[in-house]
Formats: C-alpha cells, sequence, structure tokens
C-alpha cells in the first residue's frame, strides 16, 4: 500500500509502498479513506515534537470504512463506516482506570505519533478504537473530528467555563472554531482572536460573540473593554509564541484559567505574582477520552457542531499541504484522500 513516512526533523515526507498490515485477534484494518493534517504534524518536521520514533506513518485524525476483522472481533463489522481513536493505554495505569488514556504512563500505541498513522491508504486498530460514524456524517467531514473537535471538548473540560464566562480562544484555526463552537453550547460569552480577516469573519458565522485582529488591535487592551474590565474568565491559548503566551496571561480575570494547546519554542514567562494577585490559574490539555470522541461524533451528527474542511488533496501532495498549512493559509482543515 502506499504511505507517506516521516524520517526525522528537517525532512520532507516521503511517499513509499509498504506493507499492506493484517489485523490480529481483536483488531480491525481500515480503508482509509480520509485523513485530517493537523499543526502537530509541523511540529514532528520542525523538530518541536520529537518521540524518537522514525521512519513512521504520520496522521492521527483518520476515518473510513473497515476492510477485514480479526478473530474475536464482534464490535464492528465489515464495510462499517468508523472513525478511529488514536490513543491504546496500557489498560492498567491509573490514568487508563479512569478512562483518560490520553495520559497512559506505558501506551500500547498512538496513532500518527508512536504508531503507523492514516497518512496510509490502511491502518491497523484495535476494534474498541473504531467508533461507528452515523451516515449523515461523510469521511471528510469525520477525520478532522478525531483531533480538532476532540481537543476542544477535552480542553473545555479542562477549563470548566460557567453560563455568561467570558472565554477567549487565542487563535483560530480547526481547533479554535471547535473551541468556539462548544462553548457557546455551554453558554459562554466567546472572544476570537487572530490575524487573519477571512478566519475572524467565520469564527463570527460560527458563534463568536467578539472578534479582535491582533495584527491591528491590542489584544489585552480589548478584551478588557468588551470585559468591563474584568478580564477573560478563560484564555484557551493556540498559538505558542511569546507574545501570545505573555498576551494570555495578562488578559486573565480574577480567578481566570489559562489552558495551553498550542506550543511551540518560545518559552513562558512569568511573575507569579501576577497570578497570584488574581488567584489565577494555569493549566494544560493535550488529547481526549475515548468517551469525548464519541460525544463529538454525536455533536458533529446533530448539527451542533459544524467540521470546517479547507480542502481535499492527495497523498502525492502533502509536503505542499503543509506548507499551506504553515503559512496559514488553510481554513479549517485540510484533508488528505490516500486513493485519490
Amino acid at each position: 500500500m502506499k504511505a507517506v513516512r516521516f524520517y526525522g526533523p528537517g525532512k520532507p515526507l516521503i511517499i513509499e509502498e509498504v506493507p499492506k498490515p493484517a489485523p490480529g485477534p481483536g483488531e480491525v484494518l481500515v480503508r482509509v479513506n480520509a485523513a485530517g493534517v493537523c499543526h502537530t504534524d509541523l511540529h514532528f518536521i520542525d523538530g518541536v515534537l520529537n518521540l524518537g520514533v522514525a521512519p513512521i506513518t504520520l496522521g492521527h485524525e483518520i476515518a473510513g470504512t473497515i476492510e477485514e476483522v480479526g478473530p474475536g472481533v464482534t464490535e464492528v463489522k465489515v464495510g462499517d463506516r468508523v472513525i478511529v481513536y488514536y490513543y491504546v493505554g496500557c489498560g492498567r495505569c491509573r490514568f487508563c482506570l479512569r478512562g483518560e488514556e490520553n495520559l497512559c504512563e506505558n501506551p500500547k500505541a498512538e496513532y500518527g505519533f508512536i504508531t503507523d498513522g492514516g497518512y496510509a491508504q490502511y491502518v491497523k486498530v484495535p476494534a474498541r478504537n473504531a467508533v461507528k460514524l452515523p451516515d449523515n456524517i461523510t469521511f471528510e467531514q469525520a477525520a478532522p473530528i478525531g483531533c480538532s473537535v476532540t481537543t476542544a471538548i477535552h480542553a473545555t473540560r479542562r477549563a470548566m467555563p460557567n453560563v455568561g464566562d467570558y472565554v477567549v480562544v487565542y487563535g483560530v484555526g480547526a481547533v479554535g472554531f471547535a473551541l468556539i463552537q462548544y462553548n457557546k453550547l455551554i453558554g459562554a460569552e466567546v472572544i476570537a482572536v487572530g490575524r487573519t480577516d477571512s478566519k475572524l469573519r467565520l469564527a463570527r458565522e460560527l458563534g463568536a460573540d467578539y472578534v479582535i485582529n491582533a495584527r491591528v488591535e491590542d489584544a489585552v487592551k480589548r478584551v478588557k473593554e468588551i470585559t468591563n474590565g474584568k478580564g477573560a474568565d478563560v484564555v484557551y491559548e493556540l498559538v505558542g509564541s511569546r507574545e501570545t503566551m505573555n498576551n494570555s496571561v495578562r488578559m486573565l480575570a480574577r480567578r481566570g484559567r489559562l489552558v495551553f494547546i498550542g506550543y511551540g519554542f518560545d518559552k513562558l514567562e512569568v511573575n507569579p505574582l501576577d497570578l497570584v494577585v488574581k488567584e489565577a490559574t494555569i493549566t494544560a490539555s493535550v488529547g481526549n477520552t475515548l468517551e469525548e470522541l464519541i460525544e463529538a461524533v454525536k455533536l458533529v451528527s446533530e448539527g451542533k457542531i459544524k467540521v470546517i474542511v479547507d480542502r481535499v488533496s492527495s497523498l502525492g501532495k502533502i509536503n505542499e499541504e503543509l506548507d499551506r498549512l504553515r503559512r496559514g493559509e488553510a481554513l479549517g482543515r485540510i484533508v488528505i484522500d490516500p486513493w485519490a
């Protein structure tokens, strides 16, 4: 089969012919119909995220059809449309026992991170990781659910916003668009901060109550104006630059919660006094649970969250599409069709 292979930081991804996997007991083979292109893939290429595994097939947002089932599989059958949960925990550590496989201390697999992922024509996963898709969700819509929508749900649960809270979504891309919609469902007042007019217009269409173009406005000053000087109850930081991290701390309200989702090479530098006097909290969010993926699929199926797909492309154009993502040109998720 064809697969896109990662050979280490600073190197372009390469299309290769690799063996088609065969499902073992309790496993299924998924024919990949769509794989979302996440900013995390750029972190691998740039060396920001280096898990020491290469070569490997990247791609952790995966949707497709069950092609084969291994011995003992009863949860799904050949022909079922599914989305893949990309964590496989050890099942024994304190986090797995709480259903938090995203924090597993000894993961068995993590597709697109330490295990071959979805930038390929097929991927082999445990049957429990293949979550059935409703017929009203296309594969192109489904793939980004696996990370962008689920990340938004998990981060929001970390922040615990209340009805009427002011929340800032600092960085409007695929995850940011999902955060806007999910926080509006909770009843929060959402402030979207970005640097691209087209993305901010879409943020407004998706429910943002206020939008701030940080290219031409002072984001901290504007947030204080919107909140009558109180600041934001929650800030979701999706960029990870020195400027955005500093601004995020400065715009927090008393007992405000800053949730880091984005990251890069820049470091956070903060005087504890800026947190102490406000009793502010800094925390972070990574990935999602299986239960959160099931919730995300339900919300998209019910029309409560809209998945924004920028375009559908092919394996052969993966490096070009990653360059588009790096330049900030993608309005939503770029999706790869391995059979195009």
